[in-house]
């Protein structure tokens, strides 16, 4: 099975390589396509500066959900593989054990947590590790998904929902000294508490539509 790794990236220049570093270290990963969601920065041109990975540019920033579409829509990959463009410390071993569990056919969808990375960042994973962007998962669940392109950043919940009313078992992992870049120090502190801030309620209104939905069926 095909394995394509799906990157949303939103002004990473500083992270993005050494994220494509890893996974083209990793034999399990057979594509990598980068999708820049409306960058303002370097994004594009650090990406284009590896050979054999994929870059689409989207020239508006239409949310996590609305980048993972795109990276959907370009490949027809079996298995998809979703890591965060910021990530801190990513190794081949780390995307070892995400994919495992899907490719051997023992979960339609692995969750990677962190742990021992940093305090802040395995605490709040730990808190709602159904919020993990470090996922891979059979190419079906993300079809399943009507509403992807429009759940901005709650993809995580959409399919988290998903998988809980229609009672799959995910396979979760943990990701030893992995960590992230936190918005507070990519935008300074108030910013970062602002686009935080936005990332929740836009978590927030798609739930709640959400559950507006289902009531009404």
């Amino acid at each position: 099975m095909e394995i394509a790794a799906i990157i949303p990236a939103f002004n990473e220049e500083k992270t993005i390589g050494s994220v494509i570093t890893a996974l083209k270290k990793s034999p399990d990963v057979d594509r990598i396509i980068i999708v820049s969601d409306g960058s303002e920065d370097k994004t594009v041109s650090a990406a284009l500066r590896y050979e054999d990975v994929e870059v689409i540019e989207l020239l508006d920033n239409r949310g996590k959900g609305g980048a993972v579409k795109a990276g959907l829509d370009r490949c027809s990959s079996e298995i998809i593989l979703i890591l965060d463009a910021d990530l801190i410390g990513l190794s081949a071993e780390h995307i070892q054990v995400l994919v495992e569990p899907v490719k051997d056919g023992e979960a339609p969808m692995s969750i990677g947590i962190f742990e021992k990375g940093r305090m802040a960042t395995d605490i709040a994973q730990k808190m709602a590790p159904f919020l993990s962007g470090q996922r891979a998962l059979r190419r079906e669940l993300l079809e399943e998904i009507s509403d992807l392109d429009i759940s901005r950043f709650g993809i995580e919940v959409a399919l988290h929902q998903y998988i809980e009313e229609n009672e799959i078992e995910a396979a979760v992992v943990q990701l030893p000294d992995l960590s992230h870049v936190m918005k507070e120090e990519k935008l300074g502190f108030w910013k970062g508490v602002l686009a935080r801030g936005k990332m929740y309620w836009e978590i927030v209104k798609y739930v709640t539509r959400f559950d507006t939905d289902a009531k009404a069926k």
